[in-house]
């Protein structure tokens, strides 16, 4: 399998009115631009063959100038939940991980009944950039330190190679995979504009979630431009004293920035904000924190995301029965706030939430529970 190429123009990556721009000198206009990102997005082809209604002057012309090679899936790792993990490689060597997430979770012993006559499908998880530069103490990507960015064309490449082999249609990308994606704001965005475009993914934008740790001046700009990709944002501790030693961006972007972000967001989009918040055994699973929680976010505009840590990154803990029911008893109780437990599959690849490292520190033991 050949990889992309560094220097050409990828057909993944180009929106038609960016192909009429690159490639207008060659005759390509709008209409056959969204040829191009049909062929190339929605079929998940490599070639030009199938596109019709074009000189073939034209098309070869395009071929010399373009490329639309996929990029090389290195390892699969299917969990017994049915969650897959690629590990790919990029046309420069370096390595990402993706993951394909089942829709309903096949989980063993999963009780699938309420989803009977209903589409299975996949959603998938996507890497904005090869390592992140946050360094959040209970993730195995911050550990890795930042190289690059990825291209539009390599985010959406993940989906591509999800997609070429899938049993069921990919309906919805999270934007959780390595990287802190308001670090690529540009890159990000387009990739999410070609999989939701009905040439391209054809994926419905509001089943596009973009998750970030906190980069205000990103989010501004995000609930700005009007975008209907949801917002996801990682809190993890309510106290901003607590919060820095395990999300460095504390220092740069503060709780109270954040918060007031998120806030405007959600009234701007009239949705609530995502707020995830990874559960830390004997860390920021006590009632306080719950209470602490509830003070700072406004309930009408926001619903928790309660995540339980994975892997031995930060040496943290899972919390206890006991810890978690007095913690989920404050949020439902009187001025409490909405909240969902995500499952947080793959764990037995390493593939749930911050456990992708893409295989350079090794395989991460378990969680742990906290005594």
């Amino acid at each position: 399998m050949t990889a992309a190429s560094p220097t050409l123009p990828h057909r993944a990556g180009l929106l038609p009115d960016e192909a009429v721009r690159l490639l207008g000198h060659l005759g390509v206009d709008e209409r056959i631009g969204r040829k191009l990102l049909a062929q190339a997005v929605g079929h998940a082809r490599t070639d030009l063959d199938g596109v019709t209604d074009v000189k073939k002057t034209t098309l070869r012309a395009i071929a010399e100038a373009t490329t639309a090679a996929p990029l090389q899936i290195v390892e699969r790792e299917l969990a017994p939940d049915g969650f897959l993990k690629l590990l790919i490689e990029l046309p420069d060597g370096q390595r990402v991980e993706t993951v394909r997430i089942p829709v309903p979770c096949e989980a063993p012993g999963a009780d699938l009944s309420a989803f009977e006559g209903k589409e299975k499908k996949y959603i998938v998880c996507v890497s904005s950039q090869v390592g992140c530069a946050l360094a959040c103490s209970f993730c195995a990507t911050g550990a890795l330190g930042f190289t690059r960015n990825l291209s539009a064309a390599e985010i959406v490449g993940q989906v591509l190679a999800v997609k070429r082999e899938a049993d069921r249609p990919v309906r919805g990308v999270v934007f959780m995979g390595m990287g802190e994606p308001f670090l690529n704001y540009e890159n990000v965005l387009r990739a999410a504009k070609i999989l939701s475009h009905p040439s391209g993914g054809a994926i419905d934008g509001r089943a596009i979630t973009i998750s970030t740790a906190g980069i205000v001046p990103g989010i501004r700009r995000f609930t700005a431009e009007g975008h209907k990709h949801r917002l996801a944002v990682s809190l993890t501790q309510a106290t901003p004293k607590k919060r820095l030693p395990l999300m460095p961006i504390e220092r740069v972007h503060p709780t109270e920035e954040l918060v007031a972000a998120l806030h405007d967001h959600a009234k701007a989009r009239r949705t609530r904000v995502l707020v995830e918040y990874v559960l830390l055994g004997g860390v920021n699973d006590a009632p306080e924190d719950a209470v602490a929680l509830t003070k700072l976010l406004d309930p009408k505009l926001v619903k928790l995301d309660l995540i339980d840590v994975n892997g031995g990154v930060g040496g943290y803990a899972r919390s206890t029965r006991e810890a978690r029911s007095r913690f989920l008893d404050v949020l439902a109780g009187d001025g409490g706030l909405p909240f969902g437990i995500r499952y947080s599959g793959g764990q037995d690849v390493a593939a749930g939430c911050g456990q992708l490292a893409a295989g350079e520190l090794g395989r991460a033991p378990g969680p742990r529970i906290a005594p």
